[in-house]
C-alpha cells in the first residue's frame, strides 16, 4: 500500500470516528449536560467532552493500536512523543458554546505523521457540516471541494480577530480590516479561513494542538497557511503541545497580517 493509500484509509477511519463521536455529543446538546472546571477554573468542561472523547478512543486505539494518542481530555501519556504516527483529538472543540446551546463546535481529529498532520477531520453535527483533507488532497466541506477566499471588490481584509488585537493596528490598516463576531471555536473559525468565508485569522497564544492540527492541513489543502508570526509552519507532538500566537489565512492575508501582529499587536 502506498503513503497515499495508507492516508486515505486513515482519513476514512477518522471521518467514521468523528461522527460517531458527534453524534454522542449531540445527544448531550441542549440537555443541559453536568459541567466542570480544569485549569484553575478557567476551561469548562462536560459529561459530552468525556463520552465523545470516549468513542474516539475506543474506535481509533482499537483500529491502529501502534499509534499514540494526544487529547484534550485524555491524561497526557509522554509514550506519545516516540511515536512516529498519533491521533490528536479535541472530543468538542467550542466547549463553551455547546454548554451554552450554541451551534458553533465541532468534534476535531487528525492524524499527525512526523510532526505534520497528514488527514483531518472536523465535523460539526449541529450545523449539518463536515470538513475534511487528506496529504496531497483537496479540501471538502460536505464533500464539495473548497478553497480559501480570493479577496474582495472593496479591498477589505475581513478577519476573526480579538478586537484589542485590531485596536492596535495603525489607523490606516485598521480602516483596511473588517472584522467578524465572535467566533466560539478555534477549529471552525480556521475551517471559515479554509472555505473563503473569511479572509485570515489571528490566533492568541496557548492554543494546543489538538485545537489546530486537523484544521491546519485542511487550511492548506484549501490553499492557505497557518504559521507562526515568523512565517513558519508548526510543528506537532512536541513535549509542549501549546503555540506562541499564529496567522492564518490566504496567502494575501497573511502576508498583510503578519507583519502587523509581529510588529505590535502581540
Amino acid at each position: 500500500m502506498s503513503a497515499a493509500e495508507h492516508w486515505q484509509e486513515d482519513l476514512d477511519l477518522i471521518l467514521h470516528a468523528a461522527r460517531q463521536a458527534g453524534e454522542v455529543a449531540h445527544g448531550f446538546f441542549g440537555q443541559a449536560p453536568e459541567v466542570w472546571w480544569k485549569n484553575e477554573g478557567r476551561s469548562p468542561v462536560s459529561a459530552a467532552d468525556f463520552a465523545a472523547n470516549d468513542r474516539l478512543e475506543s474506535l481509533l486505539r482499537e483500529a491502529r493500536p501502534d499509534y499514540g494518542w494526544l487529547s484534550e481530555e485524555t491524561d497526557d501519556d509522554v509514550a506519545r512523543l516516540s511515536c512516529e504516527t498519533l491521533f490528536v483529538v479535541d472530543p468538542i472543540d467550542g466547549t463553551r458554546a455547546f454548554i451554552n446551546g450554541e451551534k458553533t463546535w465541532c468534534v476535531s481529529v487528525a492524524v499527525v505523521h512526523r510532526g505534520q498532520p497528514v488527514a483531518g477531520v472536523l465535523v460539526a453535527p449541529a450545523l449539518n457540516e463536515e470538513f475534511s483533507a487528506v496529504k496531497d488532497g483537496p479540501a471538502l466541506k460536505n464533500d464539495d471541494p473548497i478553497t480559501v477566499s480570493v479577496g474582495h471588490a472593496d479591498n477589505k481584509l475581513v478577519i476573526a480577530a480579538d478586537e484589542g488585537l485590531v485596536k492596535k493596528f495603525d489607523p490606516a490598516f485598521r480602516e483596511m480590516v473588517h472584522r467578524v463576531g465572535h467566533i466560539p471555536s478555534l477549529a471552525y473559525r480556521l475551517a471559515m479561513v479554509a472555505d473563503g468565508r473569511i479572509d485570515g485569522t489571528i490566533v492568541k497564544r496557548n492554543s494546543h494542538d489538538w485545537d489546530l492540527a486537523a484544521a491546519d492541513l485542511i487550511v492548506e489543502r484549501a490553499g492557505g497557511r497557518l504559521v507562526d508570526l515568523d512565517g513558519r509552519r508548526l510543528v506537532y507532538n512536541r513535549t509542549d503541545v501549546r503555540h506562541e500566537m499564529l496567522v492564518a489565512g490566504a496567502e494575501g492575508a497573511v502576508r498583510d497580517l503578519l507583519p502587523k501582529v509581529a510588529g505590535g499587536a502581540g
